[in-house]
């Protein structure tokens, strides 16, 4: 009897302890486990803590984990983080070193941008909170040709980045939005060799891993120090080449653009 009231102790001590770290799902579920399971066990051997990777199916469902505080940490959009930060109080610790870029793409090589040439025309998206693939493409199409894309043209949004490619190439969509990772880890190749990059937006702060208040500082501190000491070789499986220090304020810039 003792013994199982020690291992249920046990186990009840370790489910306390888990810390989620929940990732946007740019692609599916197991591509990102694939990948992630590697970056937390990495994590979980650097600092002594239980962190376990966590995602959802789709972006909306988990846009709406995130914004419910369902996450320890977490990998997200710059969008996603100016409204988690400001529902649930979550700080930016670190992000990828390079900055992010919204493409477009299409199986037109020399694709025309104008109003005219855009109108009617099917547009493919991951989610409508996807920043860079979503927002900025949207924001920019409508500040540099005056044309909005949910009133002069049509669109499906398709869950993820992978999706948004192939239904390019498969004629679901005219253009289609994405990033320039997601698209170099594209892996179907009949597909990426039917459809071209034909519009890059200006670049902005990269997806932030951020850290909700309830976390302890001190553990936040040795998470942060793993992911700035993390190996070259472990940060490339995430198509990064190094994690840098960031803050909070540092996406400011967002919240000033009227991306809605």
């Amino acid at each position: 009897m003792k013994k199982i009231l020690a291992l249920s102790l046990i186990a009840v001590f370790g489910l306390s302890n888990e810390i989620s770290l929940g990732v946007v799902p740019q692609q599916s579920p197991l591509i990102l486990s694939k990948k992630w399971v590697k970056i937390t066990d990495y994590l979980k051997k650097e600092t002594g803590l239980n962190i376990v990777f966590k995602t959802k199916n789709s972006i909306p469902k988990f846009e709406k984990e995130l914004y419910a505080g369902k996450y320890d940490i977490s990998y997200m959009n710059p969008y996603h983080f100016t409204v988690a930060n400001k529902k649930q109080g979550y700080e930016a610790f670190t992000r990828a070193n390079k900055k992010i870029v919204g493409i477009m793409l299409s199986k037109n090589e020399n694709f025309e941008f104008s109003k005219e040439n855009l109108m009617n025309k099917t547009f493919l998206f991951p989610a409508p909170n996807a920043f860079a693939a979503t927002l900025l493409t949207k924001f920019e199409l409508k500040q540099k040709f005056d044309f909005d894309v949910d009133n002069e043209g049509k669109v499906l949004y398709v869950n993820s980045h992978d999706s948004v490619y192939k239904g390019v190439a498969r004629n679901i969509g005219d253009l289609g939005g994405g990033i320039v990772r997601t698209y170099n880890n594209f892996k179907a190749s009949s597909d990426k060799e039917s459809i071209h990059v034909v519009y890059e937006t200006q670049k902005y702060p990269s997806h932030p891993i951020a850290y909700h208040p309830r976390m302890n500082i001190e553990d936040v501190k040795k998470i942060k120090t793993a992911f700035l000491n993390m190996p070259p070789e472990l940060s490339k499986i995430l198509s990064i080449k190094k994690f840098i220090e960031t803050q909070t304020n540092e996406y400011d810039a967002i919240k000033a653009i009227n991306v809605k």
